[in-house]
């Protein structure tokens, strides 16, 4: 009922002060049947309305379904999913609704906006009409303006027909348009000969796709964006990580600088092996019904692995350039960022940037992997090793 009271005071909020000049009756409900009349003016609203009796001043109604069968001596404001008007107005019509349907004349002016609009009826004033697809079938007095994706016409126009279409035009055997026809649409329109146009007929062509250097544009516009946000994310992270955790990347950083050579190769070939196996063995585990869990959690830590690495390894790079040009060996989150940006811009090089990149990132995950072994088998070494010194 909350709901029905906001929908009747949306319907006042849109009426001029004059119209409460004059008698009223106010109706609201969930399902409304109005089957008796009384003078005035009728504001009505509710999840379904189904409007019988004449009314002799004006009609606005908001509902999510709205059927308007008796005649109206006034103007008609309806506001609704589906929307049907089957009986003369006598004054101004105006509807907002998803679909419009209008099986009766129409006195004065009419405005509608809506996904589907079938105007049926005829309309002695102007008409401006909104939608995806709309139909006007039996003409109109006074000049028709149409904003739409299709357009069907048919009837007797008095007035100039200016059309915008994002599809086509389609006029109907017999039409006849006292004034002139001016539309815009992508391709021109097939007037059929029984078609009169008094005031002539003015075609201008609008392609609404973009042309090849349009295209061109837009997908390098696309992918500069798209290399930006993953650019911007990636330095985000990397300074987060450097700055939250910071010892790993000074780990990584001292076994590249500070090993031999033999060993930097194999801590590689371990990164390397560890990309490769892993997603073997998921696959294995991943066939048996016992080890699909075991599979799941591999595979979180495969997915957590690899973004650390190429993370850890901008973050490293960022550290041994502070260390060869700035002379400090502990690692800023300003590292990262630097790192990671260098890295970025490795990879926009051709074959070898990317290649650079990838062997950084391969030594940086045998790195961590050592680091998390080390770190999980040192407690379990240390007691036995000082037993050992204890004997």
């Amino acid at each position: 009922m909350l709901r029905l009271t906001f929908a009747l005071l949306l319907v006042l909020f849109l009426l001029p002060a004059s119209a409460f000049a004059t008698p009223a009756t106010f109706s609201a409900s969930r399902t409304l049947y109005a089957t008796s009349s009384a003078p005035g003016n009728a504001y009505v609203a509710g999840g379904n309305l189904i409007l019988t009796a004449p009314i002799t001043g004006d009609l606005s109604a908001v509902g999510g379904s709205i059927a308007v069968a008796a005649d109206v001596d006034g103007d008609e404001l309806l506001i609704g999913g589906s929307v049907s008007v089957r009986a003369p107005v006598a004054g101004d019509v105006r509807i907002i609704a998803g679909g419009a349907t209008l099986n009766a004349p129409v006195g004065g002016d009419l405005i509608v906006a809506a996904y589907s609009v079938n105007i049926l009826g005829r309309v002695d004033g102007s008409a401006l009409l909104g939608g995806m697809e709309v139909r006007m079938m039996d003409g109109a007095e006074g000049p028709v303006r149409i904003y739409a994706n299709n357009v069907a016409l048919a009837g007797d126009f008095g007035g100039d027909v200016t059309i915008l279409a994002g599809s086509r035009v389609r006029v109907a055997p017999g039409t006849h348009i006292r004034g002139a026809l001016v539309y815009e649409a992508p391709e021109p329109t097939t007037l059929p000969p029984s078609v009169t146009v008094d005031g002539g007929v003015k075609y201008t062509s609008a392609s609404y796709l973009p042309g090849t250097s349009a295209s061109r544009a837009l997908a390098f516009m696309g992918v500069a964006v798209f290399l930006l946000v993953r650019i911007l994310g990636a330095l985000i992270l990397a300074g987060l990580l450097a700055g939250l955790f910071p010892r790993p990347a000074e780990e990584v950083v001292d076994m590249l600088l500070q090993g031999r050579l033999r060993r930097v190769l194999l801590t590689a070939l371990l990164g390397f092996a560890v990309f490769v196996a892993v997603p073997v063995l998921i696959l294995i585990l991943a066939l048996t019904f016992v080890g699909i869990g075991i599979a799941l959690l591999l595979l979180f830590a495969y997915l957590l692995l690899t973004l650390l690495s190429l993370l850890y390894a901008g973050v490293a790079l960022g550290n041994v350039l502070a260390r060869r040009f700035g002379g400090r060996e502990h690692v800023l989150w300003r590292d990262g960022v630097v790192g990671m940006l260098v890295l970025s811009v490795a990879t926009l090089v051709p074959v070898l940037g990317p290649v650079l990149v990838a062997l950084l990132t391969v030594f940086t995950a045998g790195a961590l992997t050592l680091l998390f072994f080390r770190f999980a088998f040192q407690r379990e070494a240390g007691p036995q090793g000082d037993f050992e010194e204890d004997e």
